[in-house]
């Protein structure tokens, strides 16, 4: 779709423009259209988590080591939140600094050291679970973005959130 809006542009500028001389700032636009339509003819994919092969990985980036990347909630009693406190080191050379955090869904949120950590030093990142309207088996991952190679560390928790128990029954 942008590729046409921007294909349209370039057309409808050089039909108008075709007794005219060039003017001052049209060869941006030009330029514009010239690499757009060069980009559709050649399209490529920046993924930070791929290092191409004229980069060199870069030895002194700071890694994040956790001391476990999964943990098992076991049974979880429905509508409570249940949380878990994961710890990692900084194994690299220069400080290391997370940029964000990602649950793969709203019932679990992350929170994180904000200060850079040091060489060596420790952080923390808090996952949170609400078993609010869940039941059964639940696996859930948060993705930790920060200035590492690879810049993202997935976390895992997972559990199984037993179902309530039917209130005001009546056992035979």
């Amino acid at each position: 779709m942008k590729y046409h809006i921007i294909l349209a542009a370039a057309l409808l500028l050089t039909a108008c423009n075709r007794d005219k001389t060039v003017e001052v700032g049209t060869e941006g636009m030009n330029a514009a259209a010239t690499a757009a339509s060069d980009a559709t003819a050649n399209p490529t994919v920046d993924n930070p988590n791929v290092v191409s092969e004229n980069e060199a990985p870069n030895p002194n980036a700071p890694i994040m080591t956790f001391t476990e990347s999964e943990f098992d909630f076991g049974d979880i009693q429905p509508d409570t939140k249940v949380k878990h406190i994961f710890t990692f080191t900084n194994t690299g050379k220069s400080p290391l600094l997370i940029a964000d955090a990602t649950a793969s869904c709203g019932c679990t949120t992350p929170s994180w050291t904000k200060e850079p950590v040091a060489p060596g030093a420790k952080g923390t990142m808090e996952v949170q679970f609400d078993s609010r309207g869940k039941v059964g088996i639940i696996n859930k991952q948060v993705s930790v973005r920060a200035n590492t190679q690879p810049n993202i560390t997935t976390i895992l928790i997972k559990g199984n959130v037993l179902e309530a128990s039917a209130k005001g029954a009546n056992p035979l």
